[in-house]
């Protein structure tokens, strides 16, 4: 077991070096710099003074290749160093601490939302396995999956925020200051999550309760006289969760990328928020360091899932 996890972790070195290098590029081909923002180049008032900005670019480290800034800021991240930001002088970390948490809430409040929506679906979809409720379910778990994200998040601004008026379309109160407040601004960019995991899920575990329903514990179940409710959640849904719990861990580092267009649309400052502003800002280090934060937990979730399938079925650690 112990030789498995340490070949999995030895498989992240690559997939790390990848990410961030091609990211580091890619983010240095964008237009425009971020020396001319500092030295207010663009502004009606400002007078271009090239030697200034050649300045601020030697001071910044920016008038060297890209690759030597690229194994510069690798070298400082090896040792904890991300850097700050070019325009207010915040570190990376500090940033991304602020931020971090209400990313998390975000992710927690949709997996639960999903695994409220899924579980239901596909209890009542195997139940009625090729009848019109079958047909319903999977109708809508294709529609769901057909949706994007941004798409899914106005139609729920329209209809809870600007028609009903349940809860607000932008704007953040911390947990701290009003639970009621905070858990009313998390609910519509949480639905919007989860709207877009559950048919996923509900398609999973349909499929394996399906099956577990054909099995000879089940038909014992009945044959006993035991009530429908009871041998579906107490008989059928435990042997049938265990690719849906799978499937939750892998699908909830997919849910942080969708939370950079979601929290933008429903102006939440956590990360996806700071990876978006700093795109825009030509912010190198704090884009480095938001990228190198979604792919470390993107990576340690999957990896968590191997190592849980390596200890239920030893024969993936061939």
């Amino acid at each position: 077991m112990l030789f498995y996890i340490r070949r999995k972790l030895i498989h992240l070195i690559p997939i790390t070096f990848a990410v961030t290098a091609l990211s580091f590029f890619f983010i240095d081909l964008l237009p425009g710099d971020v020396a001319d923002a500092i030295a207010g180049v663009g502004t009606d008032s400002t007078v271009i003074d090239e030697a200034a900005i050649q300045a601020i670019r030697k001071d910044l480290g920016l008038d060297q290749p890209v690759i030597v800034r690229y194994f510069s800021w690798l070298g400082n991240a090896l040792v904890g160093e991300l850097g700050k930001s070019y325009q207010t002088g915040q570190t990376v970390a500090d940033a991304i601490a602020l931020r971090l948490p209400i990313t998390l809430q975000l992710l927690v409040m949709a997996q639960l939302l999903a695994v409220v929506f899924a579980v239901p679906a596909g209890i009542l979809a195997a139940y009625r396995a090729g009848k019109v409720t079958d047909q319903v379910v999977t109708t809508l778990t294709f529609a769901f999956l057909a949706a994007p994200s941004f798409i899914i998040a106005i139609v729920l601004v329209f209809i809870f925020a600007v028609i009903l008026n349940w809860f607000p379309a932008t704007g953040y109160v911390p947990f701290g200051d009003d639970i009621l407040a905070n858990l009313r601004a998390f609910t519509l960019p949480a639905m919007a999550l989860a709207l877009i995991e559950w048919p996923i899920l509900s398609r999973v575990l349909r499929n394996d309760l399906i099956a577990t329903l054909q099995e000879d514990f089940i038909l014992l179940a009945k044959a006993k006289g035991l009530g429908t409710i009871y041998i579906l959640l107490r008989h059928a849904l435990r042997p049938s969760s265990f690719t849906l719990i799978t499937i939750i861990g892998i699908q909830l580092g997919n849910l942080i990328s969708g939370a950079v267009i979601v929290e933008s649309i429903f102006a939440l400052p956590g990360i996806g928020s700071l990876l978006v502003d700093s795109i825009h800002g030509r912010e190198i280090l704090m884009v480095q360091g938001v990228i190198v934060l979604m792919a470390m937990a993107y990576v340690t979730i999957n990896l968590a899932v191997d190592i849980i399938y390596g200890t239920l079925d030893p024969r993936i650690r061939q």
